[in-house]
């Protein structure tokens, strides 16, 4: 008789779809491969600055820089080490508007039609539970009371801070703080 003894190794992080997921359920792997490859795009950005315009500078913007800043957005924009992500975006909208390196880039974003960062986390959240609003239950589902959040998406509580923070619980937040004529637009696909 042969006996097989299977044991499993603990890995520390796995590569799947392109986003790094470790074993403690944060980011800071998959931020750590982002950092460098955002610089390559903030180089390339400046290489090119002189020559051309600011409209084709968006554009590869848009193509190299935010391309790869929104994949996974969803999961990994709410995580503390995206600030690291930001930082990179903001030096790169800097340098396509010639600022000086300690501008504030409030007006920067505004002017070019950027989105920050964590704006673009939260317009891509909202859009994830635009697209799939028929998956999440109302309040008037879950109780028969009539109230003023009656047609609010229901919130399931919970106490584990991974979940709270994970883009089903913010998103269902976010989305519920919306006034009713926004959300009401997405009713009217």
């Amino acid at each position: 008789m042969i006996h097989i003894s299977k044991t499993t190794a603990t890995v520390k992080s796995k590569k799947f779809l392109g986003l790094t997921i470790d074993n403690m359920l944060n980011w800071k792997h998959y931020i750590g491969d982002l950092k460098p490859r955002l610089n390559k795009a903030c180089y390339a950005i400046r290489s090119i600055k002189p020559f051309m315009s600011l409209a084709v500078l968006k554009s590869v913007y848009y193509s190299y820089a935010h391309s790869i800043m929104s994949y996974g957005l969803i999961f990994w924009g709410n995580s503390t080490d995206s600030i690291d992500i930001f930082k990179i975006q903001k030096r790169i909208i800097r340098i396509i508007t010639n600022s000086n390196k300690n501008a504030s880039c409030r007006e920067l974003f505004k002017r070019l039609n950027i989105l920050p960062l964590q704006s673009q986390y939260i317009y891509s959240i909202l859009l994830f539970i635009i697209k799939n609003k028929d998956q999440f239950p109302l309040n008037s589902h879950m109780h028969t009371i009539n109230t003023r959040y009656n047609n609010n998406l229901h919130v399931t509580p919970a106490k584990v801070t991974v979940y709270q923070t994970g883009d089903y619980y913010s998103g269902i937040k976010i989305f519920n703080y919306l006034p009713s004529t926004i959300t009401k637009l997405s009713d009217n696909k």
